[in-house]
C-alpha cells in the first residue's frame, strides 16, 4: 500500500497511514525518518548515511552514529567512513592525523608514519672543516629514524638541520687565519707584479739618466 507521494509502507509487516511502517519484514531495518515536524517509519535494506544497522531479536533498527563527522559506522562508537575532508583513525574522524601518523589521501585514513628520535645537541661551529679563522660558521644537529613508515610513499621528517653560528676563535693559534687559498694567491701575485713593475721602471730611469750624462 502507498500513502501520498512516497511508498512508506513498502517492506512493512504493519503500517499506519499517518506514521508509516511500524514493524518491518525479516532482515530489513526500521528507520524513523523525520521531515520537519512530521516523522514516519520506513523499512530499508541498508541504513542511510550517519546510521548503522543494529540487529535485535525484536526488530532490526537503524541507529544514529554518535561519532562527530562520521558518514557511516560499524557501531555506535566506531566510524568506518568519515565525511568529506576528514580522515578516519581508529574509528574516529579528524581534520588532520594525530602525531606519529600520516594521511593516506587515496583512502582518507591515518596510518603509522615515520617515527624519529629526539634531536642531538648542536655540533661544533665550523667552516671549511676548521673551527677557527672565521667570524661565522655552521653548526649541525641530527636525529635517528626510530620506526619506518607503514607505506614507502610516506616521507620521513628531516633528520639533519644546520644553523649559522659565531666562531669561538676568530683567529687560529699562531696568528693564521682561515683565508681562502684563491684570495691568498691573488694577493701574492699582485704583490709580485707590483715589485716587477717597480724594478722595470727603476731600470728604465737608470738607463735614461746614464744616456743624458
Amino acid at each position: 500500500a502507498s500513502y501520498g507521494p512516497n511508498p512508506i509502507c513498502k517492506g512493512c509487516l504493519s503500517c499506519s497511514k499517518d506514521n508509516g511502517c511500524i514493524r518491518c519484514q525479516h532482515k530489513l531495518f526500521f528507520f524513523l525518518r523525520r521531515e520537519g515536524m512530521r516523522q514516519y517509519g520506513e523499512c530499508l535494506h541498508s541504513c542511510p548515511s550517519g546510521y548503522y544497522g543494529l540487529r535485535t531479536p525484536d526488530m532490526n533498527r537503524c541507529s544514529r552514529c554518535r561519532i562527530e563527522n562520521c558518514d557511516s559506522c560499524f557501531s555506535r562508537d566506531f566510524c568506518t567512513k568519515c565525511k568529506t575532508g576528514f580522515y578516519s583513525h581508529r574509528g574516529r574522524c579528524f581534520r588532520g592525523c594525530p602525531p606519529g601518523f600520516a594521511a593516506l589521501e587515496e583512502l582518507m585514513e591515518c596510518v603509522e608514519g615515520c617515527e624519529v628520535g629526539p634531536w642531538s645537541e648542536w655540533g661544533t661551529c665550523s667552516r671549511n672543516n676548521k673551527t677557527c679563522g672565521f667570524k661565522w660558521g655552521l653548526e649541525t644537529r641530527t636525529r635517528q629514524i626510530v620506526k619506518k613508515p607503514a607505506k614507502d610513499t610516506i616521507p620521513c621528517p628531516t633528520i639533519a638541520e644546520s644553523r649559522r653560528c659565531k666562531m669561538a676563535m676568530r683567529h687560529c693559534p699562531g696568528g693564521k687565519r682561515g683565508r681562502r687559498p684563491t684570495k691568498t694567491k691573488d694577493k701574492k701575485k699582485k704583490k709580485k707584479n707590483l715589485m716587477e713593475r717597480a724594478q722595470k721602471q727603476h731600470s728604465i730611469f737608470l738607463a735614461t739618466d746614464k744616456t743624458s750624462q
